[in-house]
């Protein structure tokens, strides 16, 4: 080892969990063994990682007090260095994106070492078709319609802890890394037949192109509130948009009806207009007339006519 000393560098080893629009700490220290003193200056590299390790993107390079941030991380990312050996990186307004592996790399001339900390948004994944039916969707339109509900194309430790929650879709769809995989908690026939065990099915890396599947979208907690508008004689998808906006909110996404029903404890048997055009309602606690026997998001569809109420978003 240089100097004699050995560096050594740690992070969280459990994930650390946070939601979007928090502020978020991730924790890096690192030491020598043994103990040399004050040093010279150090480089602090924190990078964002790929499922297989490999790096997406650099997020933020420090050498003493003097840091600079990159990409989507400008103005978001600075370093705490609140002990002598510590080098936390500290995300503000955490985006769905931000959901991940990242690396925190210590380089001291010629000597580097690094540890990897898990970064995970609480939130739920959702199935998603569009107005058009089932498969209709490659890999970059997938992208698109969960963006528009509010939502991103969920990652595989994200579709197998909504699987670990119950998800149950025998309906195969996009995930980030371009594969295409679908949960399943009661082996069934068309299914992937029943003498299959329960657990991630998966078609593998599909063309990003050529092949239609439907979606899997991730959504977190919400910086604003869901509420339902109705008037006695319903309303039509455009005469729902404008109540909300008269209300001074916007009206609701898939991604939005989702997370107010999981984090919110949103719970209503009245079917109301979202903004793709579907009508659907959120039930925390079944009972008579409102659909199943388990809590869940129910669905009508894309009714090309009909008059409901609204659910409407608004930001805090």
């Amino acid at each position: 080892f240089l100097h004699g000393a050995r560096l050594v560098v740690e992070t969280s080893r459990d994930p650390i969990y946070s939601y979007n629009g928090a502020n978020v700490t991730l924790p890096c220290h690192y030491r020598y063994e043994p103990d040399q003193g004050p040093k010279r200056k150090i480089r602090i590299k924190w990078s964002k990682l790929r499922d297989d390790y490999t790096k997406e993107q650099d997020v933020m390079v420090a050498i003493g007090k003097t840091y600079m941030a990159f990409g989507d991380f400008k103005g978001r990312a600075h370093m705490r260095q609140a002990s002598r050996h510590e080098a936390s990186l500290v995300i503000s307004d955490v985006r769905l994106k931000d959901d991940g592996k990242y690396r925190c790399e210590v380089i001291d001339g010629l000597e580097d070492e690094s540890d990897v900390v898990d970064l995970r948004l609480k939130g739920i994944v959702f199935p998603y078709q569009p107005p058009r039916g089932q498969y209709r969707l490659n890999f970059h339109e997938a992208e698109h319609v969960c963006q528009e509900q509010g939502a991103i194309l969920a990652n595989f430790n994200q579709l197998f802890q909504a699987w670990s929650e119950g998800l149950d879709w025998c309906n195969a769809g996009w995930l980030a890394d371009g594969t295409v995989q679908y949960p399943i908690r009661l082996p069934r026939k068309p299914c992937g037949g029943v003498h299959l065990a329960p657990g991630i099915r998966s078609y593998g890396p599909r063309h990003r192109h050529l092949h239609r599947f439907d979606a899997f979208c991730f959504s977190s907690a919400l910086k604003g509130e869901v509420f339902y508008l109705d008037r006695l004689a319903g309303m039509t998808l455009e005469e729902a948009k404008q109540s909300c906006q008269d209300a001074g909110a916007e009206i609701a996404r898939v991604g939005h009806l989702y997370s107010a029903w999981k984090f919110l404890g949103l719970d209503r048997c009245n079917a109301g207009w979202l903004a793709d055009g579907s009508v659907r309602y959120p039930i925390v606690t079944p009972r008579a007339n409102c659909g199943p026997a388990e809590p869940g998001v129910r669905s009508f569809g894309f009714p090309s006519k009909g008059r409901f109420g609204v659910f409407c978003y608004r930001e805090r």
